[in-house]
């Protein structure tokens, strides 16, 4: 089912007005319900390496096919019914995909905590977020870990979606969503998920390495406006490969960059250090200040985005 410029307008309109209502049934739930129900019928505690790596396999088969599936059948069926219904469905499913409201939210909510001096709240906060240790980080520690979160969920969470509906559609977007789903249940390296979630992580890893790229671009026109365009992309040519993902890096050093902050250093997961190489340069020190620009940016890099999709959109004659 192709794209189109209407559809694409009115779904980031969608999200920006009214966001995931929490009464509301999110796809998101019902692909992660899947997941898990996937996992406890597959996973086994003792079970051999070639096992695991199997139906981890199987599971990201099912869950990334069954959601393109469902996605495009629901479209189907609804445009021989009645096309205003199949019209408001497609704008509905494809906003489901993103969500720079919710993004935003999260992140000016700590910021406001973090404005306040309440360290305790904004730690809270942030521990919903992010998978690091959040008890004994202070308002530098709070700052890096959300605006770490801001610029990489700006790609999973806003332009790698879009990018895959102007490729494929709204199901092309739907499946991309129960990737990044996959990858946020089942990729860790930890005993459980080592095997089982492999395939899950690869993919996610496959499935972002131009989504990723992009949004480091996006970003860096983005810092134009604010003259650090230059710095922006010199930063992050210089230090995106230093992060351990190999997507993540591109879109947290052209915010570093622009921002002239320094992020990476050492986060604890369950009390254990983990060391991150450094991204960008510390002139400035990290503050709540930083965390409402990272958003400031996020919003203009999703603009840019759009405005490209829009173009292309309208040169292929898919308005409607």
């Amino acid at each position: 089912m192709k794209p189109s410029v209407l559809i694409l307008l009115v779904a980031v309109l969608l999200d920006l007005i009214i966001g995931d209502p929490r009464w509301l049934l999110h796809p998101t739930q019902i692909i992660g319900a899947v997941i898990s129900s996937l996992e406890k019928f597959f996973w086994r505690p003792v079970a051999a390496k070639w096992y695991l790596l199997m139906t981890g396999f199987i599971t990201v088969i099912i869950v990334v096919g069954s959601s393109w599936a469902l996605t495009f059948w629901l479209l189907k069926v609804s445009s021989v019914y009645n096309s205003w219904l199949h019209f408001i469905l497609a704008a509905w499913l494809l906003a489901t995909t993103i969500a720079p409201r919710g993004l935003a939210h999260c992140a000016l909510d700590i910021s406001r905590s973090l404005f306040r001096g309440d360290l305790i709240e904004a730690r809270k906060k942030v521990s919903y977020i992010v998978g690091r240790d959040t008890d004994n980080l202070n308002e530098a520690g709070i700052a890096r870990a959300t605006i770490e979160t801001v610029a990489e969920n700006t790609s999973d969470g806003i332009i790698a979606p879009l990018f895959y509906f102007f490729w494929g559609g709204v199901p092309m977007a739907m499946a991309y969503r129960a990737v990044n789903t996959l990858d946020s249940m089942l990729g860790y390296k930890n005993e459980r998920y080592i095997y089982f979630g492999r395939a899950a992580a690869k993919l996610d890893d496959l499935v972002n390495y131009i989504p990723s790229r992009l949004t480091g671009l996006a970003f860096c026109g983005a810092g134009i406006l604010f003259g650090y365009g230059r710095r922006a992309l010199a930063t992050m040519l210089r230090d995106a490969r230093n992060h351990p993902s190999p997507n993540s890096g591109y879109p947290e050093s052209a915010v570093a960059g622009i921002l002239g902050i320094q992020l990476g250093g050492i986060n604890f997961y369950q009390g254990v250090p983990s060391h991150r190489p450094l991204i960008g340069d510390p002139i400035h020190e990290l503050e709540e200040e930083h965390i409402n620009k990272s958003v400031v940016l996020m919003f203009i890099a999703t603009a840019i985005s759009i405005l490209i999709g829009v173009l292309y959109l309208a040169l292929l004659g898919y308005w409607f």
